[in-house]
């Protein structure tokens, strides 16, 4: 089926397949660790196994992230992240510079990309009701440079390209902008404030361990531990194996419901 060859510090994924034309030939795709190479020889095998394996043969960008996402991305991407990079590729990759040939991407092109990027207004999402920026920001162009660069590493795999062409692009400097964040005493006085316990339980979990929105709604009660029993001998805990996400039917179908616990 498929075989792992290490080249100097790297390692292949060497295979059989035919060619655009229905001729045999051997292919190779080269990754940077064993543990990357092993989870491509096992998906190759078993789309072999399916009849389904194609052998990446792209000409444009657009088709390159078409491989990718269906290779890559939805093997690896949790269903927000898919949705989040799927967005960011319709809406502002393939309209603007999809067509272009992969061989004709360079440093210079992808700057300029970059820069004009912050002149296009902003592709509004079904989760958002409101407007954060009118056009995109610069760190929406870095959401997007790191899509472009991780697609293009995996051409470089895939042996479409000999390098990748944004790796030292220019890219717009970030807003630094400060976030006021509540203090022990300001928590304490909202604790006491509170009428609610489940709500002051909350409060106080996501202040003293540091629990993201997704992540303190996703709790259940199998994942706390603050019994009596468990505080009076410090071993009191919670474990945090799920969040809550909002997410379109379109990228659980993608991904076949991969991950997902409940709906």
């Amino acid at each position: 089926m498929a075989s792992i060859v290490k080249r100097k510090s790297k390692y292949a994924v060497v295979y059989t397949a035919p060619d655009e034309l229905g001729n045999k030939k051997l292919h190779w795709e080269t990754f940077a660790s064993m543990a990357d190479a092993k989870k491509r020889k096992k998906a190759i095998e078993d789309l072999i196994e399916k009849g389904s394996f194609i052998v990446p043969t792209v000409k444009t960008l657009k088709e390159l992230l078409d491989e990718y996402i269906s290779v890559y991305g939805i093997n690896t991407w949790a269903a927000s992240t898919y949705e989040g990079n799927k967005g960011l590729i319709d809406n502002y990759i393939n309209p603007i510079i999809g067509k272009l040939p992969l061989t004709e991407i360079n440093p210079r092109m992808m700057n300029k990309y970059y820069q004009d990027l912050l002149t296009v207004k902003v592709k509004m999402s079904a989760n958002y009701s409101y407007k954060r920026n009118e056009y995109v920001s610069p760190e929406t162009v870095r959401s997007i440079h790191k899509v472009l660069r991780s697609a293009l590493n995996q051409a470089v795999k895939w042996e479409l390209l000999d390098h990748n062409p944004v790796v030292n692009c220019v890219l717009p400097k970030r807003e630094e902008k400060h976030r006021d964040i509540w203090d022990a005493g300001t928590l304490f006085k909202a604790i006491d404030l509170c009428k609610e316990p489940i709500l002051a339980l909350s409060m106080n979990l996501a202040f003293s361990c540091s629990l993201r929105m997704g992540e303190l709604l996703g709790l259940t009660w199998d994942c706390v531990d603050i019994s009596e029993d468990s505080i009076r001998n410090n071993r009191a805990n919670i474990y945090v194996n799920k969040e809550l996400q909002r997410i379109s039917k379109n990228a659980m179908e993608a991904l076949s419901g991969n991950d997902i616990i409940y709906i």
